[in-house]
C-alpha cells in the first residue's frame, strides 16, 4: 500500500483546495491510501466531501500562531507515507527541509497554482523548491512564472474538474434555478468569484449597467465572500441595479449554479487557471472573461467564449451582449461542450496515481527531468482559435 499525504493551507473555498478535492474523490484507491493535512478548515463542505470519498482529513485548527506550522511537521513525520504533496507555497518552504531530514524521507511533490507570491513567501519558495523531488504546475503560465522558478523536475498538469458531476448539474439547471429565483425567460449571467479586489467586481458591476440597458432581461447572480463585498453592493445599490444584479453570498456547491447559468463571467485584474471557468466548460456553459492570465489557455475567443480588453468596461459589456445573441450563444455553448472533454479531472487522477506510484518504487522518472511535451506528461489546454 503506497501512502499519500496531500498537505494544503487551509480546506476552505477556493481554487486549489476545490482542484484537490476533486481529484481526490476521484482518484483510484486500490493500493493507495490518502490523508489531507490542512491547517485549517474554517467551513464543512469539502472536509466532508473527502471523507465521504474515503479520505481522512487532518486539520490543525485548534493550534494558534506558529504551533500549526510546528504540529504540522510532527503530523506528516507521524503518518509515515512514502510520498507527500504540498499544495501552498509557505507550507511548502517551511516543510521541505523538515521531510528531507526523516531518517526514512518521503519522496516529495509540490504542486504549485500561483504565479505570484507575496515576498517573504516567494523568497522561501526560491530557497526551498530544488528539494522537490517534482514541481507540478496546474497550468502553462504557472509552469512558466516565478513560482517555479529553481524547480528541479518540473512539469505542467492541467486539472481540471469533475465532468461527470458537472453534466449532472447541467441536467438539473431548471430546478437551480428556480431556487435561486431566476425568471422564466431571464438570461442568467453568473460570476463565481470571492469579493476581492483581484476580481474586479467594480469593473464587472459597470459593465453589468450598460448590458441591463440594452437587456433588461438580463439577470446577474453574484457568488462569493469578501472584504469589498459591502462597497460593491453599495455600488449595485448607487446605480439602481439591485432587481437585475443579485449578491448571493457564499453558495455551497457553487459549481451548480455555474451549470445552470446562460453565461459565466469574469472580470479579474488577474487569473492563474480559474476554476469557474472548467465548470463552466464542463457544463457546457460559455464565458465572458477578460483576457488576462491563464484564462485563454481555456476560453477561445469566439469558439466557447469571449476575450475582452482587461480594465474595459466597455469592452466587458460588449462581449456579454455579443455572446447572448442567439445565433452566437449557440454556437458557443457547442464550443464549449465540444471543450469540455480537456477539463476532465478524471484523467488528471489517473495521472498522479501513475506519478506516486513511479516516486515510491524509485523509479527513474523521479530522477530525471521530466520533458513536459512527452505524452501524458503534460495535459494540453486547448488550441487558441
Amino acid at each position: 500500500m503506497v501512502r499519500v499525504c496531500e498537505v494544503i493551507k487551509t480546506l476552505d473555498v477556493g481554487g486549489a483546495e476545490v482542484l484537490l478535492t476533486e481529484r481526490l474523490s476521484l482518484a483510484p484507491k486500490d493500493d493507495l491510501s490518502y490523508t489531507v493535512v490542512c491547517l485549517r478548515a474554517r467551513t464543512r463542505g469539502l472536509t466532508d466531501k473527502l471523507r465521504n470519498a474515503g479520505v481522512p482529513v487532518v486539520a490543525l485548527s485548534s493550534a494558534r500562531g506558529s504551533a500549526p506550522y510546528l504540529r504540522l511537521a510532527s503530523t506528516v513525520r507521524r503518518l509515515r507515507p512514502h510520498v507527500v504533496n504540498i499544495h501552498s507555497p509557505l507550507p511548502a518552504g517551511l516543510l521541505r527541509p523538515c521531510l528531507r531530514l526523516l531518517p526514512h524521507r518521503p519522496r516529495l511533490v509540490s504542486t504549485m497554482h500561483s504565479v505570484h507570491l507575496r515576498r517573504p513567501t516567494a523568497v522561501l519558495n526560491r530557497l526551498t523548491i530544488g528539494l522537490d523531488d517534482i514541481t507540478v504546475a496546474v497550468s502553462p503560465l504557472v509552469e512558466g512564472a516565478p513560482t517555479t522558478r529553481g524547480a528541479r523536475h518540473l512539469v505542467s498538469r492541467v486539472h481540471g474538474v469533475n465532468l461527470a458531476e458537472q453534466r449532472r448539474w447541467a441536467q438539473r439547471a431548471a430546478a437551480t434555478r428556480a431556487e435561486f429565483g431566476v425568471p422564466d425567460g431571464a438570461f442568467a449571467v453568473v460570476c463565481i468569484a470571492n469579493f476581492t479586489w483581484i476580481k474586479n467586481h467594480t469593473l464587472l458591476v459597470r459593465a453589468a449597467d450598460r448590458v441591463v440597458r440594452q437587456r433588461p432581461d438580463t439577470l446577474f447572480l453574484l457568488a462569493g465572500e469578501g472584504e469589498l463585498r459591502t462597497a460593491v453592493a453599495h455600488d449595485i445599490a448607487r446605480r439602481g441595479l439591485g432587481e437585475r444584479v443579485r449578491i448571493l453570498g457564499h453558495v455551497a456547491n457553487a459549481r451548480r449554479l455555474a451549470a445552470c447559468a446562460d453565461l459565466v463571467v469574469l472580470s479579474s485584474h488577474h487569473e492563474a487557471l480559474p476554476v469557474v471557468i472548467m465548470e463552466a466548460l464542463a457544463a457546457g456553459v460559455p464565458a465572458v472573461c477578460t483576457a488576462v492570465g491563464g484564462v485563454p489557455d481555456l476560453v477561445r475567443h469566439g469558439h466557447n467564449g469571449i476575450l475582452t480588453e482587461p480594465e474595459s468596461a466597455e469592452a466587458l459589456a460588449a462581449g456579454i451582449l455579443e455572446a447572448m445573441s442567439p445565433d452566437t450563444h449557440r454556437r458557443l455553448r457547442a464550443g464549449a461542450r465540444e471543450d469540455a472533454a480537456v477539463v476532465d479531472m478524471a484523467s488528471t487522477a489517473v495521472w498522479f496515481e501513475g506519478l506516486y506510484r513511479e516516486l515510491a518504487a524509485g523509479r527513474p522518472r523521479a530522477s530525471r527531468p521530466l520533458q513536459p511535451g512527452n505524452g501524458a506528461d503534460r495535459c494540453p489546454p486547448p488550441s487558441r482559435a
